[in-house]
């Protein structure tokens, strides 16, 4: 009894793809090789999606797994494995798509509700298989639908909420369902269409003005604002204008606001009724005419020189009975000058502020805008100097100069010269500075500064300030007379001299060796130093340099030159006789040693 499967095969009956609800056959094929016709039992097992659905035993070929009504849940991949004597095959996996899904039901938790109050909804999806998408409507008359939606991977129902909005009266709720085959959404139909009644907790606030909603300022208006409610209990009734809460009540139905009227109260007052969720508002615009324009305050000047007479005036157009203030503005709170229309003050520095003045009819008090009035001490006559300290500048660098005036009034205008060439402008307080880069060699001009405010004296002039250009040092040389050699015991004449430089000017002499020493120093009115060096000795070798420096602060050194003592030539001849002595007396040692052998 020898056999083989040759093949295992899966097809669906009457297609692939069948509606919701239409019978459904998974029919299997085993194809199988015997040695002789023998009789051979057969297991069939048929998979969806990896899942077990459908076993059965058979001697036949073909097995066959029956859906009465296919739902959409039946939507899947479908195998057939075929197991006969220890011997095992599969199908190829066939995919089947059962269209169409259930229609959803929709239930409402209640069928009335209040305003502010939430309508809890459940949509169900019988028969169907999560991951789903459930969407949910909120339909009312003569408006766009709102709608939500949810996913839910582990479910076939879902739960939603809708707040009930102030104007909801009669409210349909609707949901339907989709899902996700092979990357295609399908959608089902919508459920029955769920009817949800609103009741109003409260109606709508009504708000009044009294004695009218245009009033001139100065009268008292009186706002009220009242509800007719179902339960006090958690009533809160809020009057605003431009979000400012003006008054509240709680638990109460009518609420009250009472002022004296003046232009800032003219705008839209809004009254609103609170009750949990549940809110309804209501307008009101109120108009204030104006009783009397504000005051205007005049200045018979706004920059005068201290010890003037100020005359201020206040008034308003049109309109004389007022009660009139003047008063100077002050971070720490007005102060009060007098209780009159006018004022006449003779001024110091001390004055300069701003003024303004107020009037008052029927309680109503309006200000005036503010008035600047400027009071002006002299500057007294300006001091130009250096900023580094003494009045002068080296050749080549920048020259700081400040100008200040110890006296008089901000802002003082100073303006800086040299010779008669305006070079800057500035405008401080107390002060100026002028940095000079054009520094010339021969430059005789004089600076001089100029002062002036808003005084009616007029400027002042400081004195002329002369400044020394210091010329740097530049060049310096070293000469010696004689130049090279020295004799023993000779005079040595040293020249240091500089090409050019401000006098008076620093000269140092060194001798160089195994270290510098300073032989000479002296400060000279001139470009060149002499210095003698007499008795010059063999100490005296070596290299000499010198060095020049004015109050540039610049040390300029020369190029060195090397001086050798030599033997003077007296000292020479002395040496050369005792060397002769010393040969002579040899050689007649020589001769007479000689001689004395010869005789023996």
């Amino acid at each position: 009894q020898v056999f083989t499967i040759n093949t295992v095969d899966i097809k669906v009956q009457p297609s692939v793809k069948v509606k919701n609800g239409a019978p459904l056959s998974i029919v299997c094929h085993a194809d199988i090789s015997k040695s002789t016709d023998f009789q051979l039992k057969h297991n069939f097992t048929i998979f969806k999606d990896g899942k077990l659905v459908f076993m059965t035993v058979s001697d036949k070929g073909d097995a066959r797994y029956e859906i009465p009504m296919a739902r959409s849940s039946d939507t899947g991949d479908y195998e057939c494995t075929v197991e006969a004597g220890r011997k095992t095959k599969s199908s190829n996996s066939l995919h089947v798509w059962v269209t169409g899904m259930t229609k959803p039901i929709l239930t409402a938790e209640k069928k009335e509700v209040l305003e502010g109050e939430v309508v809890k909804l459940r949509c169900e999806l019988p028969e169907e298989v999560p991951p789903l998408y459930f969407f949910f409507r909120k339909i009312k008359m003569n408006s766009t639908p709102k709608e939500k939606f949810v996913f839910e991977s582990q479910r076939n129902f879902s739960v939603v909420e809708f707040s009930v909005e102030e104007g909801d009266n009669i409210l349909q709720f609707d949901c339907f369902g989709r899902r996700n085959v092979k990357l295609e959404l399908e959608s089902s139909e919508h459920s029955n269409k769920t009817l949800v009644t609103v009741r109003e907790p409260f109606i709508k606030p009504t708000l009044n003005a009294k004695p009218s909603s245009n009033i001139t300022e100065g009268d008292r208006i009186q706002i009220e604002c009242s509800t007719v409610v179902a339960r006090l209990r958690d009533i809160e009734i809020i009057l605003q204008k431009n979000k400012t809460i003006l008054n509240s009540v709680q638990n109460e139905k009518l609420l009250k606001y009472s002022a004296v009227a003046t232009l800032e109260d003219s705008g839209e007052y809004l009254c609103k009724v609170e009750q949990g969720r549940a809110s309804k508002t209501t307008k009101l615009n109120v108009v204030v005419s104006e009783l009397f324009p504000k005051p205007v305050l005049a200045a018979s000047m706004i920059k005068l020189d201290e010890n003037k007479e100020l005359t201020l005036s206040c008034g308003i157009s049109g309109f004389q009975k007022a009660n009139f203030s003047i008063l100077r503005k002050n971070s720490n709170g007005n102060i009060w000058l007098k209780n009159s229309r006018n004022l006449t003050m003779r001024v110091n520095v001390n004055d300069t502020g701003s003024y303004i003045c107020k009037a008052e009819v029927k309680g109503i008090v309006k200000e005036s805008k503010p008035v600047t009035i400027n009071v002006y001490a002299p500057v007294s006559k300006p001091t130009l100097s250096v900023v580094s300290g003494l009045p002068e500048v080296v050749l080549g660098k920048s020259l700081l100069l400040i100008c200040r005036s110890v006296m008089g009034t901000p802002p003082i205008t100073f303006t800086f010269y040299k010779g008669n060439e305006i070079k800057k402008i500035v405008v401080n307080d107390t002060y100026a500075m002028f940095l000079d880069e054009d520094i010339r060699q021969n430059d005789k001009r004089g600076y001089r500064c100029d002062a002036k405010n808003n005084h009616s004296s007029g400027m002042k002039t400081s004195n002329i300030l002369n400044i020394t250009v210091i010329v740097p040092i530049k060049n310096a040389s070293l000469g010696s007379v004689p130049y090279g050699e020295v004799e023993d015991g000779s005079e040595t004449v040293f020249l240091c001299s500089v090409k050019e430089g401000s006098w008076p000017i620093r000269f140092r002499i060194f001798r160089k060796t195994d270290r510098e020493v300073l032989l000479f120093e002296k400060n000279e009115n001139g470009n060149t130093v002499v210095w003698r060096r007499e008795a010059m000795n063999r100490q005296d070798t070596g290299t000499y340099y010198c060095m020049a420096s004015n109050r540039a602060n610049v040390d300029v050194k020369s190029r060195p030159i090397t001086i050798s003592v030599i033997l003077a030539a007296w000292q020479k001849g002395v040496i050369a006789a005792f060397v002769l002595i010393l040969i002579a007396g040899a050689v007649t040692l020589t001769i007479w040693w000689f001689l004395c052998k010869k005789k023996k």
